[in-house]
């Protein structure tokens, strides 16, 4: 069952408490998937096979198309991230903030179940993130003047 070093990192009732909803998640997604996959194939065999489309239905069915594939691929790597995170929580790695070694927050975990930093530690990144884009962003700006004024 549960790993030696699983037990060591958090309880049996936060490990079982978060395998639980894990597991309710994954099914959740394969569920969803598996009602869009049917979808796309039904409406790819049935509807448009039997009517003569012009060009602007035929263009609006194409984009149809391609958010139902976009939205079935971020489900799909969704799930992956799901089964990553039942890894990393048979490893004992999971729950537990990549940054200050805290527990995340359930309710983080339940929203984002694939979370790797608690809410202060992503916020804190997130921001240093946005420095650094801003500083990039003066300094091709600032390049840019100095190359026109060349």
């Amino acid at each position: 069952m549960a790993t030696t070093k699983m037990k060591k990192n958090m309880s049996t009732e936060r490990y079982s408490d978060l395998k639980q909803m894990l597991e309710g998640r994954k099914r959740e997604i394969q569920s969803q998937l598996k009602v869009r996959i049917r979808d796309v194939r039904t409406e790819n065999t049935s509807g448009k096979l039997s009517n003569v489309l012009d060009q602007v239905e035929s263009s609006e069915a194409g984009i149809q198309e391609d958010i139902e594939f976009a939205l079935i691929q971020m489900k799909a790597e969704t799930l992956n991230k799901v089964d990553e995170a039942l890894v990393r929580l048979e490893e004992g790695a999971y729950g537990n903030c990549f940054e200050c070694g805290e527990e995340i927050a359930r309710q983080r975990l339940r929203a984002l179940p694939f979370a790797v930093r608690c809410r202060d530690c992503e916020e804190a990144r997130e921001s240093v993130q946005r420095r650094e884009r801003m500083m990039a962003q003066r300094h091709s700006s600032s390049a840019l003047f100095f190359d026109m004024s060349s």
